[in-house]
């Protein structure tokens, strides 16, 4: 099949590559000169397990290309997928201007009839202002399907290759055929796929990833109230999640939800309730709590500390939002991070694939260590603040020896406290208060 992907963001990169994959010849389209360039090269821009492979396969294949040429393009496809970005507006709106410059490009570039897929989160009601705008461009004809993506950073090629389910949202049964076509490589081992009306489609999107945002953030608020009282949150969750009908997943007490889905698609959530005279309360809480997760954080460091933090050395391992990516938007550590050089800390951080990102929010603000060991030369502190598999077991004689003092913020409960207060350090976590002696102690 004939397609085309225009955005080489992350969704637009992971959705063109792995439809290549399974033999389609795929265009993906950018405005981006110097990005186009790389990706022909074969550097990729974005960290994704498994994604530069996909592209250097298929491109020496010849079933994935690069262009510029948005037109030339979109004549040639029957399908094409809208995967530009929906930055957040100052009212936590989805803007559209991209979704609605895309738009008005393909009325004027379709030869024949195309299946239009709104690929991009975008508020419900968007696929009927597309519509509107690439009619007012062509008398072609064509139709325009809600196709949300459910892809976890980290996993995005596993979930698009093996997914749990594909929504297609179509008002149309050719275009539903379509659709149905292209996916069917996708779901031989029997997951559905759910057909339903757009509208419908694009409230899907919203729904479920604002349902999993509640789910983290109502852990984190059992989390703190276990602290308070003396009740062990992993405990708690393990007994919760025996539970069948409320199941195991983001259900993990730590610093919050951050990446560009949760937090964005909340609030857009949040605006349409509001725009429709809707009650929201339950989505405003959960943004709520996620900030003040890390605000909680911060206190902990400060209680330990004091306010004033200069001469104190803070190691860092982790600055994306989550492992396996290197996407540091709406990441906990750009919070806490901020919040320590405001009262004169000193960072060293690692991380295995987010400096780059990092130097964008950091400059030289920070000192960027080449290994975790590293980071803790002289620390008074260790802030575990990202998850990644290697930091789940260290070395912890090492720590101990490098750092100046055994202090240990672990914002993910990775490790076991019983264990590590044992072993001379002083622990804090999320959810689980330890009676600790004091630094000075330790260090004597």
């Amino acid at each position: 099949m004939k397609v085309c992907v225009i955005g080489t963001g992350y969704v637009g990169l992971v959705v063109g590559t792995c439809l290549a994959e399974m033999g389609n010849d795929v265009i993906c389209v950018d405005n981006n000169e110097e990005k186009l360039k790389q990706l022909k090269q074969g550097i990729v821009p974005i960290y994704e397990p498994g994604l530069e492979e996909l592209i250097k396969v298929n491109v020496s294949e010849n079933r994935l290309s690069f262009t510029s040429d948005a037109k030339d393009a979109i004549g040639k496809s029957l399908v094409c997928f809208i995967a530009v970005g929906t930055p957040q507006g100052e009212d936590g709106s989805a803007d559209l201007k991209y979704v609605k410059e895309v738009a008005k490009t393909i009325g004027q570039s379709i030869k024949q009839y195309t299946v239009i897929i709104d690929k991009s989160t975008v508020p419900v009601g968007t696929a009927d202002e597309v519509t509107k705008i690439i009619k007012s461009q062509t008398d072609v004809e064509f139709d325009v399907v809600s196709n949300p993506e459910f892809l976890k950073q980290g996993a995005a090629v596993d979930d698009f290759l093996k997914p749990d389910r594909v929504v297609i949202g179509s008002n149309s049964q050719r275009a539903t055929e379509i659709m149905q076509e292209l996916y069917a490589p996708f779901l031989r081992t029997g997951n559905p796929v759910i057909i339903m009306d757009v509208k419908s489609a694009e409230m899907t999107k919203y729904a479920a990833n604002s349902f999993l945002a509640v789910k983290i953030s109502y852990a984190n608020e059992i989390a703190n109230i276990c602290e308070k009282v003396g009740a062990d949150a992993e405990m708690v969750r393990i007994g919760m999640c025996a539970d069948k009908r409320i199941g195991s997943q983001f259900l993990f007490p730590g610093l919050g939800y951050g990446g560009s889905c949760f937090p964005k698609d909340v609030k857009a959530l949040t605006k349409t309730a509001m725009d429709n005279n809707c009650d929201y309360s339950l989505l405003k809480a959960a943004d709520e709590i996620n900030k003040m997760q890390r605000q909680i954080f911060i206190e902990k460091i400060l209680n330990r500390f004091g306010n004033n933090l200069t001469g104190k050395t803070f190691a860092v391992w982790g600055l994306a939002f989550k492992p396996k990516t290197n996407d540091m938007r709406e990441a906990p550590a750009i919070t806490i991070i901020n919040a320590l050089l405001k009262r004169g800390a000193k960072i060293q951080a690692y991380d295995p694939k987010a400096f780059d990102q990092a130097e964008f929010y950091f400059g030289d603000k920070i000192i960027y260590s080449k290994s975790a060991y590293e980071a803790l030369e002289n620390a008074d502190s260790l802030l575990l603040l990202t998850e990644w598999n290697e930091f789940r077991r260290p070395d912890f004689d090492r720590i101990k020896s490098l750092m100046r003092n055994p202090v240990i913020f672990d914002g993910r409960n990775q490790w076991n406290g019983d264990k590590l207060i044992k072993r001379g350090f002083d622990y804090i976590q999320i959810g689980k208060k330890y009676d600790l002696p004091s630094v000075e102690c330790l260090c004597v």
